[in-house]
């Protein structure tokens, strides 16, 4: 019996990957390591310390910025995951209706469209409000960062009601239950991992996220990384590498917590 296609015997694979790999981890561990560095210098050792990541704790800047990116993650993951718990209900029990590809076409709308053209849209649309309201709070992030997490959010709980065995349910309706009663006592027990997983890969991106929050904040309202990307335009110091190593951490945390929770079955 003739051997099955393997990508790893092709000729230059692994000298191919291993560079792939040395340049997406090798600038990481660098960021790392210098932000150990007791100088001042990015890219010069002097002795390791925690000095940088003192000055960033003590900070009362990053400090406001830090509790401001947790408050927008907190509610847009929230806001997301509801909205995408909804949309995966609709997607998935229930038959196929008329406009149910353009349906699913725009819940993945910020996945399909460059990044920079949704925040320009957002800034447009938001500037609009604010000229009219006169309100320039943190609700503009909140909304925003809501409405580009929620495919994020809808992939994993998606992908979880399509695994799940229907049988439980179906049992449920033969006994009289209600649809709502189905759902809470049979569909979201079995949900709970899936609506987890998109909880926190919303988080994490929020939490990262750039471009929509410098194009749709007001004055004041920097968070953690718009705040290390200002920093970047004036001074660079390994404070920045130690507030990239933290952020770096809390992502990596909430990534390997999401591998985990949409692998669980039971």
């Amino acid at each position: 019996m003739a051997e099955g296609f393997d990508i790893r015997r092709q000729t230059g694979f692994t000298p191919i990957a291993m560079t792939c790999f040395v340049v997406l981890y090798l600038p990481i561990i660098l960021l790392v390591v210098y932000s150990f560095n007791a100088g001042t210098s990015i890219a010069i050792w002097e002795g390791f310390s925690w000095r940088w990541y003192q000055a960033a704790w003590q900070n009362e800047q990053v400090q406001a910025a830090t509790i401001r990116s947790l408050v927008i993650a907190t509610w847009a993951a929230g806001i997301a995951t509801t909205c995408a718990v909804l949309a995966a209900l609709a997607t998935t029990r229930q038959r196929r209706f008329r406009g149910y590809t353009l349906a699913f076409a725009l819940i993945n709308q910020p996945l399909m469209v460059p990044e920079i053209v949704t925040a320009v849209a957002l800034l447009i649309f938001f500037s609009m409000i604010k000229v009219g309201t006169g309100y320039t709070g943190l609700f503009y992030l909140i909304i925003a960062h809501s409405a580009f997490c929620i495919p994020f959010a809808y992939m994993p709980i998606r992908a979880r009601l399509q695994g799940m065995d229907l049988s439980l349910e179906q049992a449920a309706m033969d006994l009289y239950a209600t649809p709502w009663q189905v759902f809470r006592r049979v569909t979201l027990p079995q949900l709970w991992p899936g609506i987890l997983a998109g909880a926190m890969l919303a988080f994490v991106i929020s939490l990262d996220d750039v471009v929509i929050t410098e194009f749709v904040k007001s004055a004041g309202q920097d968070t953690l990384p718009t705040y290390m990307l200002g920093q970047l335009r004036r001074v660079v110091t390994p404070e920045v590498n130690a507030i990239s190593t933290a952020l770096l951490a809390i992502s990596v945390a909430l990534v390997i917590g999401f591998f985990f929770l949409s692998r669980t079955r039971k």
